[in-house]
């Protein structure tokens, strides 16, 4: 199973005394971005074009662990940047998992080997390793050869040490079916604890505008990738509303606060991806920002973008919203 049993009670019991108050907008998952810095330049990642003044910045251990308690989410994904160029990553992690948070470490592995031992092997942490297809593909989505070699070294070294491992895939422009298909039967005799996918969303800070997507294309690609995945096949890290909805078979309006982003910056609005100004609170954030003017049908910037920062939180909600739905998710998740 991609999502631990506890984890889901968790996040379940989560979801459901967040309706218990009514609460109609709710953190799931907070994004944290402890500095902007990484040793790649990625095609489709628009952190590392911020100015010098912005990527030599860290967040400190207490400004991670204090957004996660103001934000209250019971997941937290760590990202950046890498993450592991972090000066106190570890003690921001080891905060964390104090908290009780459900921790994804986001990290082109590159560095990973020199933290393995030294990161907690933890049921409250997974390490999310980036691999964006097979070597050639990937070394030429991160614009460095031999990075999908490391990362896969470092992979199978941090599961033969008791780490939970998973890879986090995003899909470009020119990627077939059959290559995603040949990509995730080769990442299944790893013992990965999960794969999470993605198509590459053209945002506006991305530095080629040329690979991504869009909406249309996103749905015919993964309609036909997913009916592949029958017997489970793969283990996808996603709730099965939001596979739907990648599919084309729900049509979702975009909750972004349901992945809040944190950074050195603040609290941007109104999501991971979109840069339209920032909160110093968390409480600000929630209260100052116009969610509805967001989404694939009110803001021509959102127009191809089914990102989980914006539609994952909407599946899970549309999953706990009544009797029908959660046994209808249920049902998928077993099969």
């Amino acid at each position: 199973m991609p999502i631990p049993l506890k984890q889901a009670i968790k996040v379940g019991s989560y979801v459901m005394w967040q309706k218990f108050k009514g609460r109609e907008r709710y953190p799931l998952v907070l994004m944290l971005e402890p500095l902007f810095r990484c040793n790649l330049e990625c095609i489709g990642c628009g952190k590392i074009q911020k100015p010098n003044e912005i990527l030599n910045k860290n967040l400190t251990i207490d400004q991670c662990l204090n957004a996660a308690k103001e934000c209250g989410a019971p997941v937290v994904s760590i990202a950046g940047g890498e993450p592991l160029m972090h000066p106190h990553i570890v003690e921001i992690v080891e905060g964390l998992i104090k908290q009780k948070r459900y921790i994804y470490l986001c990290t082109n592995a590159l560095l990973l080997k020199n933290f393995l031992g030294k990161l907690p092997t933890s049921p409250f942490l997974t390490l999310s390793i980036h691999l964006d297809g097979l070597e050639d593909d990937h070394d030429r989505i991160v614009d460095k050869k031999g990075v999908f070699k490391i990362a896969l070294d470092a992979v199978q070294e941090a599961k033969k040490m008791g780490y939970r491992v998973n890879s986090a895939t995003t899909f470009f422009e020119g990627t077939t079916v059959e290559q995603a298909e040949t990509f995730l039967d080769f990442l299944t005799p790893l013992g990965l604890d999960g794969v999470t996918l993605s198509s590459a969303f053209r945002y506006p800070d991305a530095p080629d505008q040329d690979h991504f997507f869009g909406r249309k294309r996103t749905q015919e690609f993964f309609n036909q990738l997913l009916e592949k995945n029958t017997k489970r096949r793969w283990d996808i890290s996603h709730s099965p509303f939001y596979l739907e909805f990648l599919q084309g078979r729900r049509d979702y309006e975009c909750t972004p606060w349901g992945n809040p982003n944190y950074s050195v910056l603040g609290w941007q609005k109104p999501c991971y991806l979109l840069d339209d100004g920032y909160a110093e609170s968390f409480e600000e954030l929630m209260n100052t920002t116009n969610w509805d003017g967001y989404g694939h049908k009110n803001n021509p910037k959102c127009a191809d973008c089914t990102a989980h920062c914006g539609y994952e939180a909407t599946a899970v909600k549309d999953a706990t919203a009544n009797l029908k739905n959660m046994f209808s998710a249920a049902r998928a998740v077993a099969q």
